[in-house]
């Protein structure tokens, strides 16, 4: 394959957007993962070019390595050095193809392990009080659209960015589901119970409009100016509503699908029926959630066993 000029002398900006152009068009990968994979590389190409790598072609392991202990020692957490390690091995195999590197001196580079901690998650009965608390404020369209997002969050278990990006017409109402573009431009269909249709049927109807303007387009949920709402908005409307209940801890929106994730299974359900509604492209990612639940119960037990 014939690079542009510019890319074969292996000059770090470049070919960084070339791959990011790779991810793109050629991989459909969303904006949110080719931000993530750009940001690692950049941090990357910064720590080779102090260290006079001023070009692709001279990146080694050796200098993959002493970056990741750089970034290790500057307090990054071990789940972020696990991307980065993993960012630098898609873009090395990546430049290897197109004859950028000579060879994948990425391929050995190993990923620190993931601490293994337990996703925090709500009781049922917190998770009630949360969704009270935002029926108690939804005089406003802001607080319907509050109320809307919450219980849709807690309803489908879906991630904050596929909530973000509904559109009206990804809401059946008849038959209570939602049309949701997962990870990878994966869609799947994920239901919702009378709660969340009660919240998006008030929404849908009194509050939207009178927030809406044209930048909104389609957009199920809008924020105060009327256009598509921004995700930061949606985390926030879920840490501030969560944090003013006593006694519940700050729970952001992966929180609310940790929580939707185990109330369903402690309620019965199957682990690959969680596994469709999650999107999960691996029933290993679902099975975190098994752990999540015989946690709770031996949380439980220890609490309620006289000799436990």
């Amino acid at each position: 394959m014939t690079e542009p000029c510019g890319a074969s002398t292996g000059d770090w900006d470049v070919v960084i957007a070339r791959f990011g152009d790779h991810l793109r068009l050629e991989l459909g990968r969303s904006e949110h993962t080719v931000r993530a994979y750009l940001g690692d590389l950049e941090a990357l190409a910064h720590f080779a070019r102090e260290r006079d790598i001023d070009h692709v072609r001279d990146l080694n392991l050796l200098a993959l390595r002493a970056w990741l202990a750089d970034q290790e020692r500057r307090g990054l957490s071990r789940s972020t050095l696990a991307r980065r390690a993993a960012s630098a091995r898609v873009f090395t195999e990546w430049a290897v193809e197109r004859g950028i590197l000579a060879s994948d001196v990425a391929a050995r580079l190993a990923s620190p392990k993931r601490a293994h901690r337990l996703p925090a998650v709500l009781t049922a009965d917190q998770a009630v009080a949360v969704l009270d608390a935002a029926a108690e404020a939804c005089d406003s369209p802001i607080g319907l659209r509050d109320l809307a997002m919450l219980e849709t969050l807690y309803a489908t278990g879906i991630r904050v960015g596929e909530l973000v990006g509904l559109d009206v017409d990804d809401i059946d109402m008849t038959r209570r589901t939602l049309r949701v573009l997962g990870k990878g431009g994966r869609e799947r269909t994920v239901p919702f119970g009378l709660p969340a249709e009660r919240a998006l049927t008030a929404w849908l109807g009194e509050g939207r409009a009178a927030l809406w303007q044209a930048a909104g387009g389609p957009a199920a949920f809008l924020g105060a100016r009327g256009g598509r709402i921004d995700p930061r908005t949606v985390r926030a409307v879920v840490h501030r509503t969560a944090g003013a209940v006593d006694g519940v801890a700050d729970i952001g929106p992966h929180g609310w699908r940790h929580t939707s994730a185990t109330h369903v299974l402690e309620g019965g359900a199957d682990l690959r029926a969680v596994q469709e509604i999650l999107g999960h492209a691996s029933l290993a990612t679902t099975q975190v959630y098994t752990h999540v639940s015989v946690e709770r119960l031996r949380k439980t037990y220890e609490q309620a066993h006289p000799r436990a």
